[in-house]
C-alpha cells in the first residue's frame, strides 16, 4: 500500500462529493462567452445519467468509446461516465481527418462514438465507422435532424443512480494516442492509478490547494490538460475552468473572468499572447504560475512573467510518462532555460547509445524509472514490440536527449531522431534554432535535416519573421556564421507565414521535410 492505494477515478470523485458536494467544481466558457457551471454533486449526477445512457447502447466493461469533442463540459462528463461503467475513453483531435479517425476507431476497436453535429460528415460515409460502431451520440445538436441521438435528450430520461459496476485501480481507463508526427499514432494505455499518481505528484510538487482553480485552454484530448491541470484539481478538491479553445486575444481576460490560479501553455501560445496589444489590467489576474513546455527565449520568458505578474515553470513530460518526470521547482531556484529537476517520486538518468549513464554535462537519452500501469503508461495498445523498446527493465526510454548540470537541472538538447547528421557531424536542430532566434527580426525558427548526396544531410531553416520586419537569407546566414561553427550553419533558408503544427502547437517537422 502507498499513497495511491487501490482507488479509481470514480472512488475519488465520490469522496470529493462527500467532502465538497455543493462547491463549484467545473466552469466552462464556450466560444460565444456563454458559461456553464457544475458543483461536484451536479457533475456526479450528470456522470451517472450518461453512464446509464451508455449502458443502454450496449457498452460493456472493457469496451472502447471514442470521444471526438472540442473542450467542453461534456468531454469531462463523458470521460467519467465511460470510466464509471468500466469502459475505456479514446479521446481524439477534432481536427483529425476522416482517414485518421478511421485508423483510431479501427485500431482501438471502439464500439461507440461521442461527437458533435459539426463533425458528423467525416463519419457518415466512413465504412469503418458504419461497420464497427453501435451508434453515434451527439453532445451539441444544432438542427433537429439528429435529436434521437442527442445526449441531452437521453440524459434527461436516464437514471441518476450510481450504476455500481465493479472497477479496479489497475483497469485501463483511457487510450491516449500519440501525435503521430512521424508514423502511425501509438495508443498509450492509461489506468486509473496512472491518473491518480499524476494528480498526486503534480499537486504535491506545486502546492495545489482546494482554493486553486486550473485553467484548461489547450485541447483536452491531449495529456497536458488531463494530467497537469484536471487531475491535481480533482485529487485535492479544487476546481477547473475550461475554455472551448485557446485564444491569444482572450487568454488573460478569460483567466480573470474565470478566477483561475494555475494554467498551462506551450511555447507558441506564449509568443502569441506576447504579440497582443498590452492591456493595463492584465496584472489583475489571480494566476500563481503557468506550466509550459518547449523552448522559449529568455527575453520572452522575462517579458511574459512581467506582463502577467506571474511565474512560469518549464516542465518535461510525455503521454507515456503520465506525470511530468522533470519540472522547475516552485519554491527553489527556477531556471526556465532548463526543463527542471526530477519531480517528487521521479527518478531520471541520461544514457548514451550503449545504455550507459553519461557524466555531468554530457548529452544522453532521458530515461525515467517507473512501474507500468502505475507511475508510467501500462504499454502501447496492440504493440508489444514498441512497448518493449520503450520500457526496458523498469526504465522508460523517451527518445529525447538532454544534459544535466552539477546542480541537477536538466537541459533539453533534442529529439534523438531530430539530430542532423552532416558529413559525419551530429548537429542538434534545437541548437541551430536557438541561435537563429537570437536575431532581432526572427519570431520563430524550425530547422530540419534534408537529404544531400554528398554530406548525408544538409541543413534547412524555416523562418517566421516578426511583424513588419524584413530579412534576407544572406543576412541571416551571416548572423549564424558569427555565432556557430561552420558545419552548423544552414545551407537553405525559407521564410514562411507559419509551420505545420499539431493541435498543441508542436511543429510537425516531418511535414517540413516532406515539403522540401
Amino acid at each position: 500500500m502507498d499513497i495511491l492505494g487501490n482507488e479509481t477515478l470514480i472512488d475519488v470523485l465520490h469522496e470529493k462529493c462527500r467532502m465538497h458536494g455543493e462547491k463549484v467544481f467545473l466552469l466552462f466558457e464556450d466560444n460565444s462567452g456563454s458559461k456553464l457551471k457544475y458543483t461536484y454533486n451536479e457533475f456526479l449526477e450528470r456522470v451517472n445519467r450518461l453512464s446509464h445512457v451508455l449502458l443502454g447502447f450496449g457498452v460493456k466493461k472493457g469496451d472502447r468509446v471514442t470521444l471526438h469533442l472540442p473542450n467542453s463540459s461534456e468531454f469531462l462528463v463523458s470521460w467519467f461516465a465511460i470510466a464509471n461503467i468500466g469502459a475505456v475513453m479514446v479521446p481524439t483531435n477534432v481536427l483529425a481527418t476522416s482517414n485518421e479517425m478511421d485508423y483510431v476507431i479501427e485500431h482501438s476497436e471502439s464500439v461507440l462514438l461521442i461527437t458533435e453535429e459539426e463533425y458528423l460528415e467525416k463519419f457518415e460515409t466512413s465504412k469503418v465507422a458504419l461497420e464497427r460502431l453501435k451508434g453515434i451520440l451527439l453532445t451539441r445538436v444544432v438542427t433537429s435532424t439528429h435529436e434521437n441521438v442527442s445526449v441531452d435528450n437521453l440524459i434527461a430520461q436516464a437514471s441518476s443512480k450510481n450504476p455500481n459496476i465493479s472497477l479496479s485501480a489497475k483497469d485501463v481507463v483511457a487510450i491516449l494516442y500519440t501525435s503521430g508526427t512521424t508514423s502511425k499514432p501509438k495508443g498509450c494505455l492509461i489506468t486509473h492509478t496512472n491518473y491518480l499518481y499524476t494528480g498526486e505528484a503534480v499537486a504535491k510538487s506545486v502546492r495545489f490547494s482546494p482554493e486553486d482553480r486550473s485553467l484548461i485552454v489547450l485541447p483536452l484530448f491531449h495529456g497536458n490538460g488531463q494530467y497537469y491541470l484536471f487531475m491535481p484539481a480533482l485529487v485535492i478538491g479544487g476546481s477547473v475552468a475550461i475554455t472551448e479553445r485557446f485564444s491569444a486575444t482572450q487568454y488573460v481576460q478569460q483567466a480573470k473572468r474565470l478566477k483561475a490560479t494555475i494554467g498551462s501553455l506551450f511555447a507558441a501560445p506564449i509568443r502569441m499572447i506576447l504579440a497582443q496589444t498590452k492591456d493595463l489590467t492584465e496584472q489583475e489576474n489571480l494566476l500563481r504560475f503557468i506550466f509550459f513546455a518547449q523552448s522559449v527565449a529568455p527575453e520572452e520568458l522575462k517579458a511574459f512573467e512581467e506582463r502577467l505578474d506571474t511565474k512560469l515553470l518549464q516542465l518535461y513530460g510525455m503521454t507515456e510518462t503520465v506525470a511530468p518526470p522533470l519540472m522547475n521547482p516552485l519554491d527553489r531556484r527556477i531556471d526556465n532555460t532548463s526543463i527542471g529537476k526530477p519531480l517528487l517520486g521521479s527518478e531520471v538518468k541520461l544514457l548514451d547509445q550503449q545504455g550507459e549513464e553519461v557524466s555531468v554535462g554530457q548529452p544522453g537519452q532521458i530515461a525515467v524509472r517507473g512501474e507500468p500501469g502505475r507511475t508510467m503508461m501500462k504499454g502501447y495498445l496492440k504493440n508489444h514490440e514498441a512497448t518493449n523498446v520503450t520500457i526496458q527493465n523498469g526504465w522508460l526510454l523517451t527518445g529525447d536527449k538532454a544534459t544535466m548540470n552539477e546542480q541537477g537541472y536538466f537541459y533539453f538538447v533534442d529529439r534523438q531522431k531530430d539530430m542532423i547528421k552532416r558529413a559525419g557531424e551530429n548537429i542538434a536542430a534545437s541548437e541551430v534554432e536557438n541561435i537563429i532566434m537570437e536575431h532581432g527580426d526572427v519570431y520563430e525558427a524550425s530547422v530540419v535535416g534534408v537529404p544531400d548526396p554528398v554530406r548525408d544531410e544538409t541543413i534547412k531553416a524555416y523562418i517566421i519573421l516578426k511583424e513588419n520586419r524584413s530579412l534576407t537569407p544572406d543576412a541571416l546566414i551571416t548572423h549564424c556564421r558569427k555565432t556557430m561553427a561552420k558545419f552548423k550553419v544552414p545551407d537553405h533558408i525559407e521564410f514562411v507565414e507559419d509551420f505545420p503544427r499539431t493541435s498543441v502547437g508542436k511543429i510537425q517537422k516531418n511535414k517540413l521535410r516532406e515539403g522540401f
